[in-house]
Order: structure tokens, then C-alpha cells, then sequence
């Protein structure tokens, strides 16, 4: 039920921001400006090469820690709290037990690759076209499906356990709403469960015949709701309070929210450890050309200007916004590099006044496949090459060429996106550590011809899960009010000349192609991740 009384004074939106390596909790006021935060680090387990794991209850105590924190520090009570959002890393796998809330092991972290020749025997069994027609998704170990597949067959009496209707599965979102319920509420949001390989984008519901391809059982499976809308309320023991969860999404479509791309057209790039881009296509789904992923970003419950849940599925759709995505495996993990691999920078932070020592890079060009090539190229066996290098090269050429290499990855995508969707782009939204960074956003602008656009919020993966959770609820009356609260911090408009900007991508294709393929005759690996 939602409460459409005008915010009053004092009243916040609490942001629960479960990411891989932190939890972060944010409180915003009416004018969407943040108020407080608090973050808490969390382990990460790696029993084995290739292998990435989570304790679900570190993830849980850590979330909860910093809810209290930022409340506590604030000075705010629950009772000034309209509704929690809820953001998280996207497919990460838990799986626990429904009577006693145990975890049956630990998390499968997205980045994990244990499930890559489960993939590959998919892939070969002529699987790839039913799983990318209904799911939008390319089949990949990054997605969580397969991942509980592996858990049901390798935690002990997981399998027989689920036959029996005793396990509960889930990406991070339901594994906080189960503690935040106290078991009283299993669900997911249709963001979420677009990226667990299962669920079917175009009539939305999980997938009979994708279930039995995995041999996972049904009732391990949450309910599916909108991505705002209150869908249960806390316990009272979480907070002093029944609190509305009323928001929930996936971190990449989150941060699209947050940064108003509520217009097809729009599009962001979260500058992160890899590069995650996002093109709002609409209420209808766009079938990729160029192996970009086709994603629900978001779905509006009746409450918030949507459709509620279990109406009809044209309904549910005209409610529901569509992305294409793709990723970059080396965004700021190119700068890391130039720090721990070849020392030429202390701290990242460094690599623009090092890139500044001169005009460009003297012909170098890098390509960061370190873990081969993601969107559009899809090649696990490039690997990274430096080329062009003379005697002139020095550390200013090469920190220059990191930087241009993370630039021209995301020009690749977003002309991918742009062929794929019809759609020119009008501006680019970005975030993320790197959009920090002046000449690295003015580089994307002159190499992608188009304004980049810093805006002057950049929480805006909390920002987004509030934003829901906050239209649900009656604290912002409509999406317009979210777009009018987005304000530019710094706008950077293109100076390459367009000769110059397809002389210079030329040269990087040029680059690219030397890269590909490499190590083919390594026997290496070739399941290849895209960036979570």
C-alpha cells in the first residue's frame, strides 16, 4: 500500500547498497542529496583458482552494521524512515535453508568461473540461441543459474534437501529481504532475475524449459515483483519498526535509474574496476546483433506508476523499461596495472598528471585483454598488448595509453549499442572512481564524438535503489521530479575533429586485431567473464 502525503520535513529514504567487496548503507533526503553513509568491508574467499566466494552472513551483518551506523550517526529514528531501496552485486548465488534461514555453504560471487565448462557443454549442446531468446543473455559462468546447479549438486544433500521443498535460492536482494523479513517475504525483482540465466525477459516468469535444461526445481525459486513497489516490511526486531521495503534492483540498473536515464536513448557508463554501460531501449527489448546483453533494467508497481503485480503481461510490460548492456573487463584494473604490475605510478590517482606530460601517446596503443575481450569482441583469447612503442616511449606515453584504452573499449560498446538499438546518442551519464578523473572523460568525449556528462550526485547506484523505493512510497510524486533533481557537475563536450577521432579509432582496431586470439595455441581457457 502507498502513502502519496507529501514528504515531511525530517523524513529520509534509507539505501541499502550491498556491493562485492563492501556494504554501504545511504540515507537521502527529499532533494536526493546524501545525508549520511557508512561502509564495512566484508571477506573474500578464493579456495582455488577461479573460484569466488561470499559468507552470506558476513554479507547480512555487514549490511546490517552500516543500517545502524548511518542511522545512529545521523541522529534519525526508524519512525523517520519512509522505505528502504535495495541495490546489490547482481549474480551472486545463495542458497539456504527455508525453516532454519542457514546458509547450506557459501555464496557463489559473479566473478566466479567454477561453472565455465557446464557453459561450454551448453554452448556445444546447440543450447545458445533458447537461452539468449528467452533470457537476453549470452550462456556465461558469470550468471547465476549454473551456479546453483553446481551448488545442488556439490553441497552436501543440497539436491534431495530441494526435491523436498526445504531450500530457498536467491540472488544477494532476497537474501537480505529474508533477514530484513525474518523469513516472511521470498522475492526478487524482475532486474535481478534477469540476469540469473532462468527467467523468461518477454513474458516474465521463470522458465520451465531453462529450469529442466539445469535440473533446478521450481520451488527454489522466488516470487517476482516490481522493481518499486512495497513488497514486504521489516521486522520489528531490525530496526525498532516495520520499515516498507519498498525498491529493489541490480547494481547497473540501479545506477541507471539513479542517473535518470528514464528516456530511451540514454545511456551511463560506470567507471569501475571494469566498465558497465547501460542503454535504456524502451518498453521493448531489443535483440542484439553484436552480443550485448538485453536486460530488464526496471519495472514499476502500480503504486509508482507502473502496473502491480500479477496483472497482465502487456500491462507488466508497458510498466517495465528494457537495457542493452555490455561490459569492459579493464576499466580502472588498467590503471591497477600500471600500479602493481608495472610500477610506474604509486597510487592511481597519479596516472593523470603522469598522462598530462604529454600531448598523446606517440602512436602507443594498449590493449588491456589481460582476461581477453569482452563486448563487442568476445575473444577469451586475446591477451593484453602494448604496440608502437619507440625509443621516445616513456611513462608519461604508456599511463596516456591506459587511459585512451579505457575510453576507446567503451567507444566499441556504445556504437555496438548505438547499431543495435537505432538510437543515436545523445550524451553520455557517467560514474564511478575513474569518472573522477577530467582528462579521462575528456578522452571519451573526443573519442566517442559526444558529450560526456558528470553529474553533480555520483552515489548513484544508492541514489537509484532510493529513487524506487521513494517513488513507491509518495516521497517523489513521479519519475520527472527525479529527473528535474539531476544536476551537472561537469559537462565535457568532444574537440577531436571527426578525421582525427576515426584516424585514432582506426589505429586502436588496428591494435585489437594484433591482440586477438593470442593465446589459442596456450590451451588457455576460454571462459572469459563478462564485468559484473
Amino acid at each position: 500500500m502507498t502513502d502519496s502525503t507529501t514528504p515531511a520535513r525530517g523524513e529520509y529514504i534509507l539505501a541499502l547498497d550491498q556491493g562485492t567487496s563492501s556494504s554501504r548503507a545511504i540515507l537521502f533526503d527529499h532533494a536526493g542529496n546524501v545525508v549520511r553513509i557508512a561502509q564495512r568491508e566484508f571477506r573474500q574467499y578464493y579456495p582455488q583458482p577461479g573460484h569466488v566466494e561470499h559468507d552470506p552472513y558476513e554479507i547480512w551483518q555487514s549490511q546490517l552494521a552500516v543500517a545502524h551506523e548511518v542511522l545512529n550517526g545521523a541522529g534519525v529514528s526508524a519512525a523517520q524512515i519512509r522505505a528502504i531501496g535495495i541495490t546489490n552485486q547482481r549474480e551472486t548465488a545463495v542458497l539456504w535453508d527455508r525453516r532454519t534461514g542457514e546458509p547450506v555453504g557459501r555464496a557463489l560471487v559473479w566473478q566466479d568461473r567454477r561453472t565455465a565448462p557446464m557453459c561450454e557443454a551448453l554452448q556445444r549442446d546447440g543450447h545458445g540461441e533458447r537461452f539468449r531468446a528467452k533470457t537476453g543473455l549470452v550462456i556465461d559462468a558469470y550468471f547465476s543459474g549454473t551456479k546453483l546447479r553446481w551448488m545442488l549438486d556439490h553441497y552436501d544433500g543440497a539436491r534431495e534437501r530441494a526435491a523436498r521443498g526445504e531450500l530457498a535460492f536467491g540472488t544477494v536482494d532476497s537474501w537480505l529481504i529474508w533477514q530484513l523479513t525474518d523469513g516472511a517475504r521470498h522475492v526478487t525483482d524482475v532486474s535481478n532475475a534477469s540476469r540469473t540465466m532462468l527467467f523468461n525477459i518477454h513474458e516474465f516468469r521463470w522458465d520451465d524449459e531453462l529450469l529442466a535444461l539445469l535440473d533446478i526445481p521450481r520451488s527454489l525459486l522466488p516470487d517476482v515483483v516490481p522493481s518499486s513497489g512495497e513488497v514486504a516490511r521489516t521486522s520489528q526486531r531490525v530496526f525498532g519498526a516495520e520499515l516498507p521495503i519498498a525498491g529493489i534492483a541490480g547494481d547497473q540498473q540501479a545506477a541507471t535509474f539513479g542517473q535518470a536515464c528514464l528516456s530511451p536513448g540514454m545511456a551511463k557508463n560506470t567507471y569501475g574496476t571494469g566498465c558497465f554501460l547501460l542503454m535504456n531501449t524502451g518498453s521493448a527489448p531489443v535483440v542484439s546483433q553484436n552480443r550485448l546483453l538485453t536486460t530488464i533494467g526496471w519495472q514499476l508497481g502500480a503504486g509508482s506508476g507502473g502496473t502491480a503485480q500479477g496483472t497482465t503481461q502487456g500491462s507488466a510490460q508497458a510498466s517495465t523499461q528494457y537495457c542493452l548492456e555490455g561490459g569492459v573487463f579493464m576499466g580502472g584494473a588498467t590503471i591497477q596495472w600500471l600500479r602493481d604490475g608495472l610500477q610506474i605510478i604509486q597510487s592511481a590517482p597519479e596516472v593523470e598528471p603522469l598522462a598530462r606530460q604529454c600531448d598523446d601517446t606517440g602512436g602507443v596503443v594498449l590493449v588491456p585483454a589481460f582476461a581477453g575481450l569482452g563486448a563487442p569482441h568476445w575473444d577469451a583469447f586475446a591477451r593484453g598488448t602494448l604496440i608502437g612503442i619507440t625509443r621516445g616511449t616513456g611513462r608519461p606515453q604508456i599511463a596516456r595509453a591506459a587511459l585512451e584504452a579505457i575510453a576507446l573499449q567503451s567507444v566499441d560498446v556504445l556504437d555496438a549499442m548505438q547499431k543495435d538499438a537505432g538510437i543515436a546518442l545523445a550524451e553520455l551519464r557517467v560514474d564511478g572512481g575513474a569518472s573522477r578523473s577530467d582528462l579521462l572523460m575528456q578522452m571519451q568525449a573526443d573519442l566517442l564524438g559526444t558529450a560526456v556528462v558528470r553529474p553533480r550526485v555520483t552515489e548513484t547506484t544508492a541514489l537509484g535503489a532510493a529513487y524506487l523505493a521513494g517513488l513507491a512510497c509518495g516521497f517523489w510524486r513521479d519519475q520527472q521530479e527525479l529527473a528535474s533533481q539531476w544536476q551537472i557537475e561537469q559537462r565535457f563536450e568532444p574537440r577531436l575533429s571527426a578525421d582525427a577521432r576515426e584516424s585514432q579509432l582506426a589505429r586502436w582496431h588496428r591494435a585489437v586485431e594484433r591482440a586477438r586470439d593470442w593465446a589459442r595455441d596456450d590451451g588457455a581457457s576460454a571462459s572469459a567473464s563478462p564485468a559484473g
